[in-house]
């Protein structure tokens, strides 16, 4: 079901003169008997000044959650204190709910009130879940099309979205014809803060996350264009660039359902965590870009080098790292997922003899790869499964620890799904493909159209949906399914539904 934009009525109390729930609601991080809530206060969402045309004040925002769509059955109810240090932001990590249930939720300020969003709790913890529906996607660059894909998304039956990073661009204007950034490349926590209300100004986005759950991880271009800690694309001073970064995690933080744990001494944010479907899935969240070292051989499209070989070179850090390997090793649950980033597969992007790999992703990092897929081979997680944006492209990889050997086992299977938005309309036919699936055997799908992923999980079988839109440069384009692969339980690598 879609839920609808609900209506507004005049705060006179604070004088808005416009929705200051302009932005939308959202809700994510499912816990068996929690779930967190989120809006921001914002009546003038792109205004100049810092504030988004709120007062400099500390605002009370009552909060109901309910069992039914009509907000009838309240089951808790509070208030939350929107301050203009955190852009009046509001985020309720609302307990004492029921296990696998819908609920309905609404913000309120005196005569203002929210949309109504839908969102649901995980299973509870150990029990036994034979189904679970869910989407991923990533990359949705606003200047470079409209967020169709979100209009079909929101008509799916999905328990959570995962959006995979890429939530936001921080470039200035481009030459797009169909929408603009508003304003320069963004530096400044108030830039951010104008960026995020743009995108979260468009209804579809705004639908999607009205109607489900969502689980978020970032990417680069949430701070800047393939950064690695802190050393940005361009060289800037370190300090300068920590100032940045900071200012764009806390602004991340800001505009996001996450809970609070999230929040580190200091100013930073760690978002790396798990997420648990009863005994079905145990889901990784993980954090490609704040702990990696910098992209060896120059970064671009390289051949090995000793620095892509190192094994100090790291992607996660080393206690991100010794995390997931602990996480991976208590997990009871019959699929093991990692929600990440760039591609871990294998990429050869040179015909031939010849090997080029883009260093931004795993390809860059071979030896902690090597560790990862060794791990899971060695110590025998079930059923591994990764999902990856960043590529705007559509993958399916058998994931080995030595890709380019025959006989190197199958340990786990990727899918890679493609941007929401970001490189415009994208094409299913390109010249390369047959190049890209000769020179790298352990790639079973190439595909490079826009969409997202559906994925629908039982105790026996994964089932991932390549769902694609004909068009982002025109609204309301159709949506189709180009290709669905399937996992089956104690069978490593993927095979075509």
């Amino acid at each position: 079901m879609l839920y609808p934009r609900a209506g507004w009525a005049r705060n006179d109390a604070l004088r808005f003169d416009s929705d200051p729930f302009g932005i939308g609601v959202a809700s994510g991080d499912p816990w068996p008997d929690s779930i967190v809530l989120w809006t921001r206060l914002v009546p003038d969402p792109l205004i100049n000044g810092a504030g988004g045309g709120m007062p400099a004040k500390s605002v009370n925002v009552k909060w109901e959650i309910a069992e039914d769509e009509s907000m009838q059955r309240i089951v808790r109810t509070g208030t939350a204190t929107a301050t203009p240090e955190w852009a009046h932001s509001v985020h309720v990590e609302v307990a004492g709910l029921q296990p696998a249930r819908w609920y309905w939720y609404r913000f309120m300020v005196d005569a203002a009130s929210s949309p109504v969003g839908r969102t649901r709790t995980a299973p509870a913890a150990g029990s036994r879940v034979d189904k679970m529906n869910f989407a991923f996607a990533s990359c949705q660059h606003y200047e470079a099309g409209y967020y169709t894909a979100y209009r079909h998304m929101s008509a799916e039956d999905l328990d959570l979205v995962m959006h995979l990073g890429d939530y936001i661009y921080e470039n200035g204007p481009g030459n797009s014809q169909i929408r603009k950034h508003n304003g320069p490349e963004i530096i400044t926590v108030f830039d951010y803060r104008r960026r995020y209300a743009l995108y979260k100004s468009d209804p579809l986005l705004q639908l999607a996350h009205r109607n489900f759950p969502w689980a978020l991880v970032w990417d680069d271009h949430e701070v800047d264009n393939n950064y690695a800690s802190l050393t940005p694309e361009v060289g800037a001073p370190a300090v300068d660039f920590a100032k940045r970064r900071a200012a764009a995690y806390k602004a991340y933080y800001e505009h996001m359902p996450l809970r609070r744990s999230v929040l580190r001494k200091g100013g930073g944010v760690e978002i790396y965590r798990r997420l648990n479907y009863g005994d079905l899935a145990s889901i990784h969240l993980l954090d490609t870009r704040q702990y990696r070292t910098d992209q060896p051989c120059g970064d671009g499209q390289k051949a090995a080098c000793p620095e892509s070989l190192d094994p100090k070179a790291t992607i996660l850090g080393r206690e991100q790292e010794q995390w997931l390997m602990r996480s991976l090793g208590e997990s009871r649950a019959r699929w093991n997922v990692l929600a990440q980033q760039v591609m871990i597969g294998a990429l050869d992007t040179a015909a031939g003899e010849e090997q080029k790999f883009p260093m931004d992703q795993w390809n860059g990092y071979a030896a902690e790869r090597k560790r990862l897929l060794e791990a899971l081979r060695d110590r025998r997680i079930a059923n591994p499964v990764v999902l990856t944006g960043d590529i705007h492209s559509n993958w399916v990889n058998d994931l080995k620890p030595e890709f380019y050997r025959e006989d190197s086992p199958v340990v786990a299977t990727e899918f890679v799904g493609t941007s929401i938005t970001s490189g415009g309309d994208g094409s299913d036919v390109r010249p390369a493909t047959a190049q890209v699936l000769s020179e790298n055997p352990h790639i079973r799908f190439f595909n490079g159209q826009r969409g997202y992923v559906r994925c629908t999980l039982s105790q026996d079988r994964w089932q991932s949906d390549y769902r694609v839109v004909e068009k982002v440069t025109a609204p309301d384009s159709a949506v189709s399914t180009r290709a669905s692969f399937v996992v089956e339980n104690g069978r490593a690598g993927a095979r075509k539904a």
